[in-house]
């Protein structure tokens, strides 16, 4: 089935093209796998078009800002282990 597109699909058009799909169809003998098109790499556990490198590139953090990410996953820490719940910018009891 050859389909052109001029703008990209919805997510109903797509649902719906899935579901008129033929389930049990047989794979063309020529047909390519998505490794092949993608490039594997063998030492990544996922993909890079799946989850890519948050940030290539970026120096790491140092001094005074690397202190203060500390301290804001050290604060989240805390608060969650005394129980509370921080998940709509409130904390409150859980």
């Amino acid at each position: 089935m050859d389909v052109e597109l001029s703008e990209p699909m919805t997510d109903e058009e797509l649902a719906a093209f899935a579901l008129a799909a033929d389930p049990d169809i047989g794979v063309d003998d020529d047909a390519v796998s998505l490794w092949q098109l993608m490039g594997p790499d063998p030492d990544s556990l996922l993909p890079e078009w799946y989850m890519p490198s948050p940030a290539p590139g970026l120096r790491r953090l140092r001094g005074w800002r690397r202190w203060i990410v500390l301290l804001v996953i050290a604060s989240f820490l805390l608060i969650e282990a005394y129980g509370l719940c921080s998940t709509y910018g409130r904390v409150v009891a859980a």
